[in-house]
């Protein structure tokens, strides 16, 4: 595994990454290799997600972003490899331990993945119903909380199609909130939103981030979101089939000297300023 201290190799990538002690990681990536039958995806992967990171998992198309958060959710097996989160093996626990440790992940998919035919607080209380003894009372009630919590009190009895593309997102957000997991994955999160509602869905990540202390992992390509709100991150690289790079991005930014990564954050030349989110994160990561 690569050290987890401030280096750089160049001719193995770049590690720009702080100490961080055993109490702080909240999942670790061992190992892994990611793939389809015989194709290969991705190898010998290897970081640390610290607890409260915001942690970016950043490439290019097809680099396999996605592929790696469904091994992370427990929805994909690894070809080889381990998946660790708060120290136990995410692929090599079963039954009841397994579903426990499941349950501590959020998962916001791209789409929103609301189920159009109930209402946001029908979709927010599935996952009450089915893993809680809550009455309906008291799941209506943590419904109404959690979509307040992302700006949409009075919204309850609303459809999916009767809101706009940005406020499903935040639905899914509060959604994947539902059992108040330690964990919260976001895939694409302002995929086919306008920048006025991507800035507004990163401030959110932020500001759950601060309230709640959750961990995010947030796999996406959007150069303004991984600079505003990571505080960690890793690259994959398509053609070597693993990753190069490690750190928080604005610190890949300035200190890689990888071409491959410059490209991708820079896009031929121009990086995005740092803007209000990025500050709100001080010298974090």
């Amino acid at each position: 595994m690569p050290s987890i201290s401030d280096a750089q190799n160049p001719a193995q990538g770049c590690w720009i990454v702080p100490s961080t002690s055993a109490d702080e990681v909240h999942v670790q990536v061992d190992g892994l290799t990611m793939a389809y039958g015989d194709f290969v995806v991705m190898r010998d992967l290897n970081f640390v997600v610290r607890r409260g990171d915001i942690f970016i998992i950043m490439g290019g198309s097809g680099c396999g972003k996605s592929t790696l958060m469904r091994h992370l959710i427990g929805l994909k097996r690894p070809a080889a490899g381990k998946v660790l989160i708060g120290g136990a093996s995410l692929w090599e626990t079963e039954g009841e331990e397994r579903d426990a440790l499941l349950r501590r992940l959020g998962v916001m998919y791209q789409s929103g993945a609301l189920w159009s035919s109930l209402t946001l607080a029908e979709n927010i209380g599935l996952p009450l119903e089915q893993f809680t003894d809550l009455s309906a009372a008291a799941i209506r009630e943590v419904a109404a909380y959690k979509l307040a919590l992302v700006g949409l009190a009075g919204f309850e009895d609303y459809y999916p199609s009767e809101i706009s593309g940005g406020m499903q997102k935040r639905a899914g957000v509060a959604r994947a909130m539902a059992l108040d997991p330690e964990i919260l994955f976001f895939d694409e999160p302002s995929a086919g939103l306008d920048p006025v509602s991507a800035r507004r869905l990163d401030d959110l990540i932020l500001e759950l981030r601060e309230s709640l202390r959750t961990t995010m992992i947030v796999v996406t390509h959007e150069l303004a979101s991984l600079m505003g709100i990571g505080t960690n991150s890793v690259y994959l690289d398509v053609e070597t089939r693993t990753q190069i790079a490690l750190g928080r991005p604005r610190g890949l930014l300035e200190g890689c000297r990888d071409a491959k990564v410059q490209a991708f954050l820079t896009r031929g030349g121009q990086a995005a300023p740092a803007g209000p989110t990025e500050r709100a994160n001080g010298e974090a990561g």
